[in-house]
């Protein structure tokens, strides 16, 4: 027992380590040393982990459960990002957006129109919108319309200035849009990074040492190309001259690099006013945050929900309503 003790205590205060390892992706840029932006995806397991040795450390020595207990305050924030009990603001919202990753359409297009226009949104933010019937998506009453690639957004409110903000059509797309609520410009930015292009039947297979290195050169080029990305949108974030919603499919988890620096100085939504699980992407039996709502401090979040009710693509969509001043 007090050798297995021992190796549990190893194991420990390595899960430990790489749990706070996640931290340092604030800091640390991928081109420096992409693997520690890795450890992101790991850490709805790790932390499970780390919970569940904490219980066994209560029952069997409860000095070293109190060590890591000391460790898991630095840990609060950043599981929050994954799973938050924040309640629901009483005040009455003028703006309800919702974004989704429409898969191309693959599953269903008219599920996803009918889908769109039952919640009766006021803006959507949409990506992959690559449908193979219809161009555009026909939704009731949001007549003003962008494209830019991939990405669109529909609006109940008039666009008054829109461009693009990435521009490469094979890296992702992002793109602006200036709207007016209650006298007040805001700017919406979507944003869609450069996917993986992953798919399950590639981790299916025998995995060997082969394809395991082709994987991890896989995600190191990806976070390479998403840095690039995320300084363009980061300094045109900072430039701008509204308050700004941001939202979209950042193909990166939380605590990851992509979701530090896109979200430094805007508030994450789901942490504002969001409940429960924060889990976006269902493709993988795994739990996956990819889509993200931020806004300027000077806008106030009422709600933030994934419906998990529907499935029209492979993410489920997210709604995020606002109050405008």
């Amino acid at each position: 027992m007090e050798k297995f003790q021992r190796i549990l205590l190893v194991v420990h205060f390595f899960i430990v380590i790489f749990l706070l390892g996640t931290l340092l992706n604030d800091y640390v840029k991928p081109s420096s040393f992409p693997l520690l932006n890795l450890l992101s995806l790991a850490f709805p397991v790790l932390i499970i982990m780390h919970v569940l040795m904490i219980i066994f450390w209560i029952l069997v020595q409860k000095k070293t459960a109190l060590i890591f207990i000391l460790f898991t305050f630095f840990l609060i924030h950043p599981a929050r990002r994954w799973v938050n009990f924040s309640g629901k603001s009483k005040d009455a919202a003028n703006l309800k957006i919702v974004t989704l990753n429409g898969h191309s359409g693959i599953m269903g297009e008219k599920a996803i129109q009918s889908y769109l226009n039952s919640v009766n949104p006021d803006v959507v933010f949409f990506q992959e919108s690559r449908f193979y019937k219809h161009e555009i998506l026909n939704l009731k009453d949001l007549k003003y319309r962008y494209k830019c690639f991939i990405v669109e957004l529909h609006s109940k409110f008039e666009i008054l200035e829109a461009g693009s903000i990435l521009d490469n059509p094979l890296q992702g797309s992002s793109f602006y849009a200036d709207i007016k609520i209650s006298d007040r410009k805001i700017r919406l930015v979507n944003v869609y990074l450069e996917p993986f292009r992953f798919n399950k039947k590639m981790f299916k297979s025998n995995v060997t040492i082969s394809t395991f290195g082709q994987h991890l050169n896989t995600f190191e080029n990806i976070f390479l190309v998403h840095q690039g990305q995320v300084a363009i949108i980061k300094k045109f974030l900072n430039e701008s001259p509204y308050p700004v919603i941001l939202a979209g499919d950042f193909n990166a988890v939380p605590n990851s690099y992509e979701y530090y620096h896109l979200g430094k100085g805007l508030k994450d939504v789901f942490m504002e006013v969001g409940n429960g699980s924060s889990t976006s992407f269902h493709d993988y039996k795994f739990p996956i945050r990819i889509d993200y709502v931020f806004c300027s401090r000077e806008i106030k979040p009422i709600s933030y929900k994934v419906d998990r009710s529907v499935k029209i693509s492979d993410h489920f969509p997210v709604i995020a309503e606002f109050k405008i001043d």
